[in-house]
């Protein structure tokens, strides 16, 4: 099997009349997705040629679900945007891209125009319109490689411009199998999707619904804002399973959504995105106790998740939840900064990735692409992830923090150089500094410069996404240095505990 629509048609072929995706609004059975997907790709094949890129700026539900998979149908990629970006980044998303065409609605259309784009505006509305060519689509796969880009995610870059990340058909296959069969995700199983579909999370609840014929509900963003209507909605859609960020988790935990009620189908909940504190988890697993619940790890670059830890039933408030062992068909390993490989129990050393399904690279930025995705001395392809981990006793992996500026927050990994970069660009500000108040999961921003705080947070919203925007700004009368002329981090460290020289 070389492309993930042979996956999909060989599961509709089964599924036929079983509902495939359910956003509340729309519900499409298998058969409704593939030929509705199959006429926006006819549609779609005479405007984009194999291999292009297309934007999606659209919010999750079956018809944008519809149209990524008629992108593919078409023979070119696609690029989810939420529509939750600031115009800014999405300018720049789309600056990257450089897409012929982008797929919105009539409602956002005057959101491209604000961000001057000049190619072909597609909407959801008209695409459906018209009739499938299946000869068309059939010549269109029959030059399709494995090695083609199926999708591509934007993540936060350290220059200040999104990095965008392409991933292929192949790594996709490979990866669901392993995680479906590991986490026995059937054809029974009703997944209940959080993320937003620029988020890779939401890669494993599309990609297991259409390797094993499950359903996927797309839950709206709207009711995680109030844990009952959310919990509600799970028991009445029977969510079996949550492939969820660990702020999202913690966002019913902690408003009490599991005492108002029990989402009693749930059998695995499969957590990710950062550290999940263990207070919320016991009551997770409290609220479940027959649920299995997984720690996830791994970055958008090497295709959702790398490694993996089952939680055993109980946990303490001191104890450390390792990121656990590699998936099959992956190789994780630590090196250290003369790039020897680090096997010491404790010893840290910085986690890279090698076997499947690790991305092609950044879309049109091979200069980061050479540093992060490395060719190994006896020829294995790797990606440095940035990260720090260690070994355990027990064998498994453990995280141990960042080697950069990058952090984990409300389960985005974030570039701080990308806020700063942000935050430098406004007019009368002359120079500033982010750091990660890890105890408080809090972004705090301090600058040198003219604006007050107010000021500087009003627009910083209009450049960035909500979980990008700091906490809190400090406006300070100098930027400390170090000997060698950069900015003081440490120091600011220090400030931001309340321990400043």
């Amino acid at each position: 099997m070389k492309n993930i629509l042979e996956l999909l048609e060989e599961t509709e072929a089964k599924r036929k009349d079983q509902p495939a995706v359910d956003d509340g609004c729309m519900c499409l059975t298998y058969t409704e997705l593939v030929e509705l997907s199959q006429k926006i790709g006819t549609k779609l094949s005479g405007m984009i040629g194999q291999g292009d890129p297309v934007v999606v700026l659209a919010e999750k539900s079956a018809m944008v679900l519809a149209a990524m998979f008629g992108v593919v149908y078409a023979g070119g990629f696609y690029v989810p945007v939420s529509l939750q970006q600031p115009s800014a980044r999405i300018h720049k998303i789309l600056e990257t891209v450089q897409a012929g065409a982008v797929i919105t609605d009539r409602a956002n259309a005057k959101m491209l125009h604000d961000c001057n784009y000049q190619g072909t505006v597609l909407f959801l509305e008209d695409l459906t319109q018209g009739q499938k060519d299946s000869k068309k689509l059939e010549q269109i796969r029959l030059r399709s490689k494995e090695t083609d880009r199926l999708y591509g995610i934007f993540t936060s870059g350290s220059t200040g411009n999104p990095k965008g990340i392409v991933v292929s058909h192949r790594s996709v296959i490979d990866f669901i199998g392993h995680f479906t069969e590991l986490f026995e995700i059937k054809e029974k199983d009703v997944l209940g999707n959080q993320a937003p579909f620029d988020f890779d999370v939401s890669v494993k609840d599309i990609y297991s619904c259409v390797a094993t014929g499950a359903t996927l509900v797309i839950i709206p963003k709207s009711m995680f804002s109030t844990p009952s209507v959310l919990v509600d909605y799970l028991c009445e859609k029977k969510v079996t399973t949550l492939i969820w960020a660990v702020s999202a988790l913690c966002l019913v935990s902690g408003l009490k959504g599991l005492e108002y009620r029990v989402p009693e189908h749930v059998r695995r909940v499969l957590f990710s995105g950062e550290s999940m504190p263990a207070v919320h988890l016991r009551l997770w697993q409290k609220a479940l106790p027959q649920a299995r619940f997984v720690n996830l790890y791994g970055p958008t670059e090497i295709t959702c998740n790398c490694t993996w830890y089952a939680v055993p039933e109980t946990i303490s408030d001191t104890e450390k939840l390792p990121i656990g062992r590699a998936f099959p068909g992956r190789r994780v390993f630590l090196l250290d900064d003369d790039e020897n490989e680090v096997c010491a129990e404790g010893e840290t050393g910085e986690i890279c990735v090698s076997g499947e399904s690790l991305a092609e690279g950044y879309y049109h930025n091979p200069e980061q692409t050479q540093e992060r995705f490395l060719v190994s001395a006896s020829g294995e392809r790797f990606y440095r992830t940035g990260d720090v981990g260690y070994f355990g006793k027990d064998g498994l992996l453990y995280f141990a923090g960042r080697r950069d500026f990058q952090i984990k927050h409300m389960g985005h990994r974030i570039e701080l150089e990308e806020i700063e970069a942000v935050l430098n660009g406004l007019p009368g500000v002359w120079r500033s500094c982010c750091v990660f108040d890890q105890e408080k999961q809090r972004i705090l921003a301090y600058y040198a410069g003219e604006p007050e705080p107010a000021e500087v947070r009003r627009r910083m919203k209009e450049g960035l996404p909500v979980y990008m925007v700091p906490h809190k700004f400090v406006k300070v009368d100098e930027m400390p240095v170090t000997k060698n002329g950069k900015l003081d981090r440490a120091w600011f460290g220090k400030l931001a505990k309340g321990a400043a020289r």
